[in-house]
C-alpha cells in the first residue's frame, strides 16, 4: 500500500529544501491516522478535500503583510510608530534588506511568512496521478477538478517565476526509490518555463467552465477558462517585458548559467515574444466578454435619492474593487479582507483600537495621478506644479468645482495645492486631508470630511494609531459602512485581475509590435473614459508635451503610467516595475514621503517628510534562494548578486 507520507519526500528532497509537511484535514481519514493514497482518493468527499488542498497554497494578496505585492514596495506604508510592524518580512523587503542566510517572505521552500509553493506542485502531481481511481464521481467532475489543478500548478510555476526567474519544472513527483544524483534538480531556462506554463493552462483550458453566473454566486475563486487564459497572458507578457526579453545582457544579474553550461536567462530581444503575448491577451479579453466580464458601473438605490454624476463615478471607481458579484473582475480572490479594511480604514470610533489607520499610500503615489485634464502633473502648464506643495483654503470657484472632492472654506482648514484639480480616480482612491470619504450611510451634503492633522479626529493621537503620510487607501475600502460605533465592513472579492488589467496589457503589447496605431489607444481610451477622462489624444494635446502619444516611446511611456494609476493598490507595480525594469527609478532613494504626521496646523503639516530611504541593488530584481538549499541540491545556482 502506498503511502502518502512517501511522496512528501520527493519534491521537497529534489529542491533541496528543508522538509515540511503542514498535514491538512485529508490526511486524518483513517483510524490508524496513517493516510494512504487509496483513502485519499477513495471516493468523492475525500478527492474533494484534496482538490482544496491544492487551492490552498494560493497565496492571500489580502494580507498585506505577506504578499510580497502589497507592502513589499513604495506603494502602501504602515504606522511606522507601530514597532510590531517594523519586524514583518514584507517591511524588510520594502526597505531592501532582503537576505540569503533566511530570505524573507520565502515562497521557495515556506518561511519568513512566504508558502511553499514546491510542495503546492507536489501536490498537485498527487492528484493528477490520483484522481482517475476516484469511484464516485462524474466524468464531467474528473475533467473539470484535473483542469483545475493543471492551473494551479501552472500558476505555482509563474508566481516562483516572477519572484526566482528561472524555477526548476516539476513535470511530476519522482518515485521514491528515485537516485540522489535524479534528486538533484537544475532550474530551467526562462522561456522553457515560460513554455511548460503555456502547456499546463493550454490543456487546462478546454476542462474548465466558461463562467457562469451560478459560478460566480457559488463557487467564487474556482477556476474557470477567462481566469486561465488571463494567466496566460500575463505569462507570455512576462517573457515579452524588458526584465526577460531586454536587449542589453551585458547586465551581471542576466549571466546565469548552470553547471550544464545553459544560459538560464535568454540573451536577445526577440520581437515574436510580443506577437505570442498579443495573440493571447486578444483571446483572454475574448472569453471573458463571452463570458459575461464587463466594467462595472455603480447604480445607485433609490433608498441613496439624488446624487451627483461625480460622487456617482467614485463608487463606480471604488466599486470596479470592493462591489460584490463583481463582473469587472476575471479572477476573485476569496480570502477575508476586513483586516485588510480595517488597517485602511480613517478612524470614525476612537473610544476601540480597531487597527484603523495603519496602513496608508505615499506622496510618490498621489502624484502619480493625473491632473483633471488626463495627464501628468508635471505635463499640465495650467497645472501648478512648481508650487504643488503650498497651501490654499478652497474658496470662490475652486470650492464650486470641488464641491464633492474637497471641503476646506476656513483658514485653519487649509488643504495643499497638490489635492486640487486631479482626476477622479485620485478622489476614489486616495483619502487626503479635507477630502471626502465616501460612505453610503452618509448623504452628499453629509459627508465625511477627512481631517488628517495632528490631534484631529483622523490623525495622529497617539503612537499606535495612525499613518505616517496623511494619505490614506480609500481604494480597498467597502464604502458600505456605518459612520460611528464598532467597526462592521462588508467583504468583497479582492481582485487578483480585472478587465482594466488585460486591456491596457493588450495596448501595451500592441504598441511593442506596432508603435502607435488606432487600436492601441481604442483600449487605453476605454479604461480612461470610466475613470471620468478624455482619450489620450486630445488629453495630451493640452499639455506641454503634445507630440508624446506619438511615438512608441511616448506612448510606452502613457500606457505604464496609466496602468501604475488604474491598478494602484491592487499588487500589480510590484510586478510591473520589475517586469519593466525599471525599479532604479521608483526604488532608489526616498520611496516613502508624505506630509508631517505631527503638524497640528496647515504651516507645519504640509512640509514634505522623508519616512523610509532605501538604496536599490539590481539583485532585487530577483529574489535569492536560500544559502542552506544551495548546499542541500549542489544543482541549483544562486541569483546573481546573492552570493
Amino acid at each position: 500500500m502506498k503511502k502518502i507520507i512517501k511522496y512528501f519526500q520527493i519534491t521537497v528532497l529534489s529542491i533541496g529544501m528543508g522538509f515540511i509537511c503542514g498535514c491538512a484535514d485529508y490526511l486524518d481519514i483513517v483510524p490508524d491516522r496513517v493516510a494512504t493514497m487509496e483513502n485519499a482518493f477513495s471516493n468523492r468527499s475525500n478527492a474533494e478535500k484534496f482538490l482544496f488542498t491544492c487551492y490552498s497554497y494560493l497565496p492571500n494578496p489580502a494580507n498585506v503583510f505577506t504578499y510580497p505585492a502589497m507592502i513589499g514596495n513604495d506603494e502602501i506604508c504602515w504606522d511606522i510608530d507601530y514597532t510590531d510592524f517594523l519586524s514583518r518580512n514584507a517591511v524588510m523587503l520594502a526597505a531592501g534588506i532582503q537576505n540569503s542566510n533566511d530570505p524573507y517572505l520565502n515562497y521557495w521552500d515556506g518561511s519568513r511568512d512566504g508558502k511553499n509553493l514546491f510542495v503546492g506542485i507536489r501536490d498537485c502531481n498527487i492528484f493528477l496521478e490520483n484522481i482517475a481511481s476516484t469511484p464516485d464521481i462524474t466524468d464531467d467532475e474528473r475533467t473539470r477538478w484535473s483542469g483545475e489543478v493543471k492551473f494551479l500548478k501552472a500558476y505555482y510555476h509563474f508566481f516562483l517565476l516572477q519572484l526566482y526567474g528561472p524555477v526548476p519544472i516539476i513535470r511530476e513527483n519522482l518515485p521514491v526509490n528515485a537516485l540522489p544524483e535524479e534528486m538533484r534538480i537544475y532550474r530551467e531556462p526562462v522561456d522553457e518555463v515560460i513554455d511548460y506554463i503555456v502547456e499546463l493552462l493550454d490543456e487546462a483550458v478546454p476542462d474548465l467552465p466558461l463562467e457562469t453566473f451560478s459560478t460566480i454566486v457559488n463557487e467564487a475563486g474556482r477556476i474557470t477558462q477567462p481566469i486561465a487564459l488571463a494567466v496566460k497572458a500575463k505569462a507570455l507578457v512576462w517573457a515579452a517585458s524588458p526584465l526577460f526579453n531586454g536587449d542589453d545582457r551585458n547586465s551581471p544579474i542576466f549571466s546565469l548559467t548552470d553547471k550544464r553550461g545553459i544560459q538560464l536567462f535568454p540573451r536577445t530581444y526577440s520581437a515574436e515574444k510580443w506577437q505570442r503575448a498579443a495573440v493571447a491577451i486578444k483571446n483572454a479579453i475574448d472569453t471573458c466578454h463571452l463570458a459575461g466580464h464587463v466594467m462595472y458601473s455603480y447604480e445607485p438605490p433609490v433608498s441613496a435619492g439624488t446624487m451627483s454624476d461625480i460622487t456617482r463615478l467614485k463608487y463606480t471607481l471604488r466599486g470596479s474593487v470592493t462591489s460584490r458579484l463583481n463582473p469587472e473582475i476575471v479572477w476573485p480572490a476569496t480570502q477575508n479582507v476586513n483586516e485588510m479594511q480595517q488597517y485602511c480604514l480613517i478612524q470614525y470610533s476612537y473610544s476601540a483600537w480597531q487597527r484603523l489607520s495603519e496602513i496608508g499610500t505615499t506622496l510618490q503615489i498621489a502624484e502619480q495621478f493625473y491632473t483633471n485634464k488626463g495627464i501628468p502633473i508635471n505635463e499640465d502648464p495650467a497645472w501648478d506644479y512648481a508650487n504643488r506643495y503650498e497651501i490654499q483654503t478652497v474658496t470662490g470657484d475652486a470650492a464650486a468645482d470641488h464641491q464633492y472632492y474637497i471641503r476646506s472654506t476656513q483658514a485653519n482648514q487649509a488643504t495643499a495645492k497638490l489635492h486640487l484639480y486631479r482626476e477622479p480616480r485620485f478622489y476614489a482612491y486616495v483619502g487626503c486631508d479635507r477630502g471626502i470619504y465616501e460612505m453610503f450611510a452618509n448623504t452628499e451634503a453629509n459627508s465625511t470630511v477627512i481631517a488628517a492633522k495632528s490631534a484631529e479626529a483622523h490623525g495622529f493621537r497617539v503612537l499606535d494609531i495612525h499613518i505616517p503620510t496623511g494619505f490614506f487607501i480609500k481604494k480597498l475600502v467597502n464604502p458600505d459602512l456605518p459612520v460611528s460605533g464598532q467597526y462592521s465592513g462588508k467583504r468583497y472579492s479582492f481582485p487578483l485581475i480585472r478587465l482594466p488589467d488585460l486591456y491596457l496589457l493588450y495596448a501595451e503589447a500592441l504598441n511593442e509590435i506596432n508603435g502607435p496605431v488606432p487600436e492601441v489607444y481604442q483600449w487605453i481610451d476605454t479604461v480612461r473614459r470610466r475613470a471620468g477622462l478624455n482619450d489620450v489624444v486630445p488629453s495630451w494635446a493640452q499639455s506641454s508635451n503634445p507630440g508624446k502619444p506619438s511615438s512608441k516611446e511616448g506612448l510606452r511611456e502613457i500606457i505604464r503610467q496609466e496602468r501604475l494609476i488604474e491598478l494602484a493598490f491592487e499588487g500589480q507595480r510590484f510586478y510591473d516595475i520589475r517586469r519593466w525594469k525599471i525599479a532604479d527609478r521608483y526604488w532608489d532613494g526616498p520611496i516613502i514621503r508624505g506630509w508631517n504626521y505631527k503638524g497640528n496646523a496647515p504651516e507645519n503639516f504640509y512640509t514634505v517628510q522623508t519616512y523610509m530611504y532605501r538604496e536599490f541593488n539590481p539583485r532585487d530584481y530577483f529574489w535569492p534562494i536560500k544559502l542552506s538549499d544551495l548546499i542541500t541540491n549542489s544543482n541549483l545556482e544562486q541569483n546573481p548578486g546573492w552570493k
